[in-house]
């Protein structure tokens, strides 16, 4: 009886569970990936990470092979086409069980409600494993059965749970008996996707996930909470676009941090402890993705702030996305993430938080933007992020938080390198100008003028704030 994998996001051997599980008997096992681009295109996910994907499933492969695991890779469109393409391979195959990692999302959540019910009609059973975080969304709920809304009781229950589990990661199988089949070419699989400019600034890949994982943890991960607010230091993991494909597990990510700090869940050194928390994080949004699908339908997870009556102005969104807005700082971060696909974290905070409390654009047009270019864009966290950013989302920043940009410069980049990296025109400056150019200087190099007043352009952002509280309470 032929067992099947069918890989989503967790293209991996190692910490599998429903890889491990199809390889706990002597059936032969094969592998199987639908690539739907027109639904990632739905779900606004760009062309540098739908490359990262295929790069990543190429590795995969071949980490297969050695196992004697064919891959079976086919290009579909949708999630309901894939379900169909999946359905022809199980009859093609003789498969009888199907095994796959359980995704949280609604539209994911309702494909796999929908090849359940298909594949049950073939006589043939799909079996979910827990896998995308490293508690089950229903295994962290407060006394009352609900959903944690707020992340710090969150995370102290999480801890809690987590630190009575096995959170030991699986083997990867080892090798199985050849069945004579053979995967498909490296050369079918990345001609669905031509690379992007960004894609040369990554490796693909397992492998190289770990060998970033090793590095950090015994290189800066002890200096994160000192260093990971200064994007010139290049002290943070960049471990997010691998995370993202599953290329790497939260599993093994919390294990090696763990032993760095000897076990230690609320002691220990703050650097570490700092880099669990972040993975704390990631668990809470995708919890929160889970419990609550409507985000996913551009609904503000506060609902006092439905109503704000956000800018779409199409002018300034788009010198925010080209890094021309006249803030430093703000314009480098985002020609990193133009350039890179990938943006330090201080930097997302801050570009998020400019977009939403001095332009006043809706938070929906900068997450969407984010999805399109990020490398490691992930729905649950994308979200999290914009509407912490924006004070809509859960345990938000409160709306009269905003960071100064000009500051936030002068504090986590004092000496400019980062600007200077990613703003060329500015990089004769002196350590003292780079920050707020005079408009003299803007001229002579090229450089814009600030679209927008820092001081009266946060006010307007409070008072639609407070008058939308006031509605709500009215």
């Amino acid at each position: 009886m032929t067992q099947a994998v069918w890989f989503r996001n967790d293209l991996r051997i190692d910490d599998n569970p429903a890889l491990a599980a199809a390889c706990s008997g002597d059936d032969p096992v094969i592998a199987i990936y639908i690539y739907t681009p027109e639904q990632q295109r739905k779900h606004q996910v760009g062309d540098t990470k739908l490359r990262f994907t295929l790069e990543t499933l190429v590795h995969l492969k071949h980490d297969l092979s050695r196992l004697n695991i064919p891959l079976v890779a086919l290009l579909g469109s949708d999630y309901d086409n894939s379900v169909q393409v999946l359905s022809k391979l199980v009859r093609q195959y003789g498969v009888r069980t199907v095994h796959a990692n359980s995704e949280l999302e609604f539209n994911e959540a309702r494909r796999d409600q929908h090849a359940t019910r298909a594949l049950l009609q073939q006589h043939t059973q799909l079996r979910f494993h827990q896998d995308q975080t490293i508690l089950a969304p229903t295994d962290v709920l407060t006394g009352e059965d609900t959903p944690y809304r707020v992340f710090t009781p969150f995370k102290r229950a999480w801890i809690h749970r987590a630190a009575q589990s096995n959170l030991a990661p699986l083997p990867a199988p080892g090798a199985r008996r050849a069945i004579g089949m053979e995967s498909t070419p490296d050369e079918e699989i990345l001609s669905w996707q031509a690379p992007t400019a960004a894609n040369a600034h990554w490796i693909a890949g397992s492998k190289q996930a770990h060998q970033r994982l090793d590095k950090f943890t015994l290189q800066a991960i002890e200096r994160y909470k000192s260093t990971r607010d200064f994007p010139a230091l290049n002290c943070t993991s960049q471990l997010s676009p691998y995370l993202a494909v599953g290329a790497i597990s939260l599993r093994s990510c919390l294990r090696q941090a763990l032993y760095a700090n000897h076990y230690e869940w609320d002691s220990g050194n703050q650097g570490v402890l700092t880099w669990m928390s972040e993975l704390i994080w990631r668990e809470f949004y995708k919890h929160l993705s889970f419990h609550y699908p409507e985000l996913s339908k551009g609904v503000a997870f506060n609902p006092k702030t439905q109503s704000i009556p956000w800018s779409r102005n199409q002018t300034l969104l788009q010198q925010w996305q080209s890094g021309q807005t006249g803030f430093p700082l703000v314009d480098a971060g985002m020609r990193q993430l133009n350039q890179t696909g990938w943006m330090h974290n201080r930097l997302r905070m801050v570009t998020a938080m400019f977009l939403t409390k001095q332009l006043f654009i809706d938070w929906r047009l900068g997450e969407a933007y984010f999805m399109n270019r990020l490398i490691d864009c992930d729905y649950a966290a994308n979200n999290g992020g914009w509407q912490w950013s924006a004070s809509t989302g859960a345990d938000a920043a409160p709306y009269f938080r905003v960071f100064n940009p000009i500051r936030q410069s002068q504090r986590f980049d004092a000496q400019g390198e980062f600007i200077r990296a990613w703003v060329p025109e500015l990089a004769q400056l002196g350590p003292k100008q780079i920050h707020d150019p005079s408009p003299m200087e803007r001229q002579l190099v090229g450089y814009p003028l600030p679209i927008v007043d820092h001081k009266s352009s946060v006010e307007h952002v409070k008072q639609a704030f407070k008058a939308a509280q006031a509605m709500e309470t009215a």
